[in-house]
């Protein structure tokens, strides 16, 4: 386990999307929606199982002028990490 999984592990999401079992585009629809309710500086956590997510969380991310953490698997779903900066 790498020192940034460890980093992640520790982080505890303002809000917690919950995406499972949805496809592109819903994990991103659901963070956009969500995104609203996070404070600046807070940290959104996305639960997803669709692949995807690790290329277009990151990349709307950074479109949106948001820190993309990173992410981490656990029992056969990815847990992505981002903060809100504006």
């Amino acid at each position: 386990m790498s020192a940034q999984t460890e980093e992640l592990k520790a982080l505890t999401g303002t809000t917690v999307v919950d995406a499972r079992g949805t496809s592109c585009p819903g994990p991103i629809l659901a963070a956009k929606k969500a995104i609203g309710t996070v404070p600046v500086g807070g940290v959104m956590e996305v639960l997803a199982t669709d692949s995807g997510t690790l290329k277009d969380l990151p990349a709307w991310a950074k479109k949106m002028g948001h820190d993309f953490l990173g992410h981490y698997e656990d029992s056969g779903y990815l847990r992505l990490f981002l903060k809100k900066m504006k």
